[in-house]
Formats: C-alpha cells, structure tokens, sequence
C-alpha cells in the first residue's frame, strides 16, 4: 500500500490516503461477510514503531442499474427491518450483549437488513453488522415530524439558517463510518419533508462517497435525492404500478412497510408476492425490531411501561411498542410469519413434483439439510432426508413424484387430506445459528386419492321434521339432534344434539364489529377507527326482520330464508339475506348474503357469532402448519 496526497477538491477531513490493490479479494456480502484485517503502523526515520492500529475490512461493491441496486454484481432482495437502540433496563445506553442478541435472532429469522431509525448508532454496532452479515441503512439524526403542524415558521428543509446544521449532521455521520463495509446505503434523515438543504446533503455525500448510494423517502420518496424509491406503509398495488412504470429508472425499496404495532402484520405475504415477482421491486424494512417499552414493577408485578406510565404528560401511550419482538427479545407471534415470507429456500408445487429454488445470491445450499414429512389427515405416515444435490445461488431443482420416497406411500394413502412438508435445517453450526436450525419450511397439499372431500352431507329418503310452537320453528330427529329457527328474528336460537344444548338462547347471530387493532387506531381523523365511527358502526347495531318463510326442497331438506336489516340510531347500515338449510341428516349450510350501503367505509369484520353454552370451553384445532 502507497500514501497518495489528498487528491485536488476532495471532500472532507483533510489528510492523506493510503492506497493499494488486493488481487482476486473474497467479497463481502450479508450471506459471506468476508473481513480483513487491517493492520497500520507509524514508524520513525530509525524503523521504530511509534503507533499500530488495526480493524476488520470488508470489500464489496455496490451500484445501480435499471431498475435495481448491485450489491456486488447481483440485485440483492432486502430482507430488513427497523431498529431502534434499546435495551428494557438501561434504557438508550448500548449493551454489546443486546446488540449480538438482536443480530442472533435476525439472521435465525432470514432477516438480512437494518435500517438505522433515526440516526447514526453505536459504532460497536456496524462492526458486528460487518461481523455477522447485514446489509445497513444508515441514517442521519434528522426529523422534523410534526413539523407541518405549525404554519408560523419557514420548513428547515428550506430554511437557509438551518443548512449548516442539517450537513453537518449528514457529514458528520459519513465521516465516521465509511469505513463500515455493511453500509451500502446512507439515508438522509426521516419524516422531515424536503427542501434545497437536502439537495445539498444530497450533493456533498455524492460527491464525498461514491461507493455507495443515497435512500430519502421524504418529499414523496421520488425526489432527485434519493437513488432509490422508498415510500413508507404503500399499497401493493401502488408499488407494483411504480416498479412497471417505464419513466422510473430506480428500485424500490420500502423504508417503512407492515407496522407491526399491536394485531398486526397480517397481509406482509401480499407485499411478498408481489416483491418476488416482479422486476424493480427489492425488498423493504418493516416498521419495527423492538418494542421500545421499559420493565416497570406495579404493586409488586412487572409489565412493560410505556407512555403516561411514569406520570408524563402528554405522551404517546403505547406508540412507541411496534416491534417484532418483546422488549427483552422474545419474539411475537408475528415473527414466525416474517421468517417464513423472507425465507431463501422456496418450495413450489408442480405438475408433475416440486420445485426447490435457491432464492441466496451467493450462497449453494451445500450447508442445508433437507427432510420431508407426508401427513393424512393430520397424522405423520412417514419422514425422511431428502437427497438433493446442491444447489447454486438463483437456481433450482426439481424432484418428480414418480421418483421421491414418497410417491408410494402417497398413491397408497387413504386420507382425505394429504400434505407434504418440506424442511432445511443448518447442518452444521456458524458464527450465529446452531446445527440443526430451520431454515426455512414448506408445506404443500398433494391431491388426495380417494377423491372424497372432507365431510359428506348424508342424504336419507326422509324428510326433515319440523313443527310450528310459538315463534318458534323447530326442525328434529328423535333423539338425534333438534334446531329452533325464531320466526321473530330470523335466526337459528337453539341446538340440541342427543339430548344436550349446544346453543344458549343468543343462538347465531350476524355480527359486523371487533375489537380494534392498534393499527385500526393509526392515522387520527384518517384511521379506520374514526371512520367506523363516524358511520356509527361501533355502536349497538339491531338487525330487525324484514321477511321470513321456510319451504321444503327436492333433496328432503329445508330451508330457511330471511331477510334482516342491521341498523343503528343513524338509520340503516346493511342488507342481510339469510339462507339456512337443514338437512335431515343434522348438518346445517349458513348462507348469508351481506349488502352494505355504498357509502360505508370497509367493514371491520363480516361474519357470525355462536353463542355456544359455557361448559364447551375446549377447542381442537386442524390447520396447515408442524410442530
């Protein structure tokens, strides 16, 4: 390596560069994070040492082409999430056990990118993202949300008296930590609108650093400061109109998408559907890591705290726990779908077999073990390796049922519903996950061979009993099974099976509201929360009856039709058109048919409620999925 003066106009710290050449370098990527050490020494005019200092290198190239980011050659998909600095206890102070536990859990996950929000973090932090294999935004300490709320004063965006302040913190931040190979991205802040001080931040990073490439969502996330399109919480659909709109030339990749505040990151399958399918689309950050909440002891029992639990006043309530995992990095529920959406190994079904594709850019799946399970109806027939060749990054295989371990098994199995699931487990230990860790998992629904469907509705030659008592239609078999149809409501009240009742008098009702989410409560006067409000949905809704009349069918089945009307205070919100039809063998079709008055916002919930006696308090559930 040669000392080299500054070059003529250069930006920053003035000084001098060391420059060398390493032939046939191993790259740095999130799937082979390859260091080097570096190693500098100062020596006098004699040859004595006077200062040595050293650190990891990673080398990597990162680019732009139409409509995608290279990260050494190749459209990388990001994988990411959000993270703030916090730790339960001590609060904002960095803990390097809490930072590798974060990365521990993210790379367990398939999760292979940070965005820093909102500001540059604990240089111990990059060190380990170069460590561990994550691609990194990182993010100068710029916000003015809330800003918009006052219209005495000039945006700082544009305003001149704030330009100084606002490079220097985007300087700042790329001064210190250029030298990070897991940053490929510098973003210039959040939520802080847009202005000429962008533009500049913007210009002096280009021209300071070429390596790498800029992220701004603020000003619509198109603005001529960003490299990259990055809308936060888009529609699918909208995404998917960017990435096929021929003007735009840049990637898109979501800074901020499935908010994972409370109940949520329910549809993050729908963003990935599209994302992998569909050229210009790269991936995106879900809002966030980490519920920020604080250990907080209440008359001797511990919760998480947050806003107005300390007395402050006013506060954001619980706004600030929108992770993925607990405080103390116990992951939700939600974690488990994230894992599966952002997995690299992809089982599809074919005609013929399945389809295992490699969805890694640089790695063969040579580390992988893969093992199959065949299931009927719930129960395991048989399990095994499966004996796959290896596979390179970006490819495929496939394997034909004729010649898979479980061809004959399957052809001889008699279960309605057959599934095969398709496991990869590590198989060997790394620097961050354990032999013998999922990797990724698939299930498929082969076709069954019986041709049965699940339940049969039997069909005797008899029809179905029934007398009028009261305002009541009561349709039976002796000491089999008896349902009330209430002719004043239109609903089915009771249901006794030998003798026992099922129903209390409630019986079945429609319902159209829930509990809400957190993230039905996001967007203030814009939420659904307040629209379900504002149309009264959220208040005691009647569903009087309109018509009513019950006729025999050919089948020896009857059946019930009414017409309900739901209704509140305000007047009529929905059209319900009931069809019950019983069978005499016992089994019951609910057909409702609901028809919403054309200026209702969509619905919180379409659906009915049994009100089912207290003692059934034990739930078997049949579902996709293994243990």
């Amino acid at each position: 390596m040669k000392i080299k003066p500054e070059p003529p106009g250069a930006y920053g710290f003035p000084g001098h560069w060391l420059e060398g050449k390493l032939e046939n370098p191993k790259l740095w990527s999130s799937e082979q994070p390859n260091l080097y050490t570096l190693v500098i020494v100062l020596k006098d005019l004699a040859g004595n040492v006077i200062e040595c200092e050293s650190c990891q290198v990673g080398l990597r190239k990162v680019a732009l082409v139409h409509k995608q980011m290279l990260v050494n050659g190749l459209p990388v998909v990001i994988r990411g999430v959000n993270r703030h600095e916090h730790h339960p206890r001590a609060e904002k102070t960095n803990i390097e056990a809490c930072m590798i536990k974060d990365l521990v859990l993210m790379k367990e996950n398939n999760i292979n990118a940070v965005r820093n929000s909102h500001y540059p973090q604990h240089p111990r932090w990059y060190e380990l993202c170069d460590l561990f294999g994550v691609y990194v935004i990182d993010e100068a300490n710029i916000e003015t949300h809330g800003f918009f709320l006052t219209h005495k004063f000039k945006h700082p965006a544009e305003e001149p008296d704030w330009a100084s302040a606002m490079l220097d913190r985007g300087i700042s931040m790329v001064e210190r930590d250029k030298h990070y190979a897991s940053i490929i991205v510098w973003s210039l802040g959040n939520e802080s609108s847009y202005g000429p001080n962008h533009s500049a931040m913007a210009g002096w990073i280009r021209g300071r650093d070429s390596t790498r490439i800029l992220d701004y969502e603020g000003g619509g996330s198109r603005t001529s400061s960003t490299d990259i399109v990055c809308p936060m919480y888009m529609r699918v659909w909208d995404i998917v109109k960017i990435a096929k709109d021929s003007s735009e030339n840049r990637p898109l990749i979501l800074c901020e998408y499935s908010h994972a505040m409370g109940n949520s990151n329910g549809n993050i399958d729908t963003y990935w559907d599209a994302i992998d399918s569909t050229f210009g689309l790269q991936g995106g950050f879900i809002w966030d890591w980490v519920d920020q909440g604080l250990l907080k002891d209440f008359n001797g029992a511990k919760h998480w705290a947050y806003g107005g639990d300390f007395g402050d006043e006013p506060n954001d309530l619980n706004f600030c726990l929108n992770g993925i995992i607990w405080p103390d990095r116990t992951p939700h529920p939600a974690v488990h779908e994230v894992k599966y959406v952002y997995q690299p190994l992809k089982v599809n079904l074919l005609q013929d077999g399945i389809q295992l594709k490699n969805a890694h850019f640089f790695d063969t799946t040579e580390a992988f073990e893969f093992t199959w399970i065949l299931q009927g109806d719930g129960n395991i027939i048989s399990s095994g390796l499966l004996d796959v060749p290896i596979i390179a990054p970006q490819r495929d295989y496939v394997i034909k049922f004729e010649s898979s371990p479980w061809e004959t098994l399957w052809k001889k199995c008699e279960a309605n519903e057959v599934y095969l699931t398709i496991i990869t487990k590590l198989k060997h230990s790394n620097r961050w996950i354990k032999e013998g860790h999922v990797i990724a998992s698939s299930q498929l629904s082969l076709p069954a061979n019986n041709l049965f469907i699940s339940h049969v509705i039997e069909m005797p030659k008899v029809s179905v009993a029934k007398e009028h008592v009261g305002d009541s239609i009561i349709f039976s078999k002796k000491d089999a099974w008896e349902i009330n149809v209430n002719t004043k409501t239109g609903t089915i009240d009771n249901l006794k099976i030998n003798g026992k009742t099922v129903l209390t008098k409630k019986g079945i009702f429609p319902c159209f509201y829930r509990a809400l989410t957190d993230n039905d409560k996001g967007g203030e006067s814009n939420s659904y929360a307040s629209k379900w409000k504002a149309a009264s949905i959220d208040s005691k809704i009647s569903t009087p009856l309109e018509e009513f009349s019950v006729k025999d069918l050919s089948d020896h089945s009857s059946q019930v039709s009414a017409r309900l009307v739901a209704k509140n205070s305000y007047g009529a919100l929905l059209t319900i058109e009931v069809k019950d039809t019983i069978y005499a063998s016992g089994d019951v079709i609910l057909d409702y048919n609901v028809i919403p008055k054309d200026d209702l916002p969509p619905l919180p919930r379409v659906g009915i409620v049994f009100h089912v006696e207290k003692e059934f308090n034990r739930v078997s559930w049949y579902g996709r999925g293994y243990a």
